[in-house]
């Protein structure tokens, strides 16, 4: 009796082999094959994408890096003392003496003549 299974068994397979079943089964090899090439496709654009994230990020950096340095030595040169020694060269000078203000004549002259 188990003989006989077996026969039917080694049967079954060779039913299933046989070029009628290999032909119907070609369309889902061609599925298969489809989604192994989509998903070779689709690790590849994911290094890609992680290769630009990590160029950006170090760029990113750099720039801020950059940004920094030049913020620093622009407060730097912006001090006071800084400044006057950069300007000392043209001949321009801190006043010792505090400013006056400057009036407009014209406002004056309109405040006087004309009041309401």
């Amino acid at each position: 009796m188990t003989d006989k299974k077996e026969k039917e068994s080694r049967w079954n397979w060779k039913k299933l082999l046989n070029y009628q079943s290999i032909v119907n089964q070609v369309p889902f090899l061609f599925y298969l094959a489809f989604l192994a090439v989509v998903y070779i496709y689709n690790g590849h654009m994911a290094d890609k994408t992680v290769r630009k994230i990590n160029t950006t990020a170090k760029e990113v950096k750099e720039l801020q890096w950059e940004y920094k340095s030049l913020k620093s030595e622009v407060m730097f040169r912006s001090k006071p003392s800084e400044l006057a020694k950069a300007l000392q060269p043209l001949g321009l000078n801190e006043l010792q003496e505090s400013p006056y203000v400057l009036k407009d004549s014209l406002e004056e002259y309109m405040q006087t003549t004309h009041k309401y």
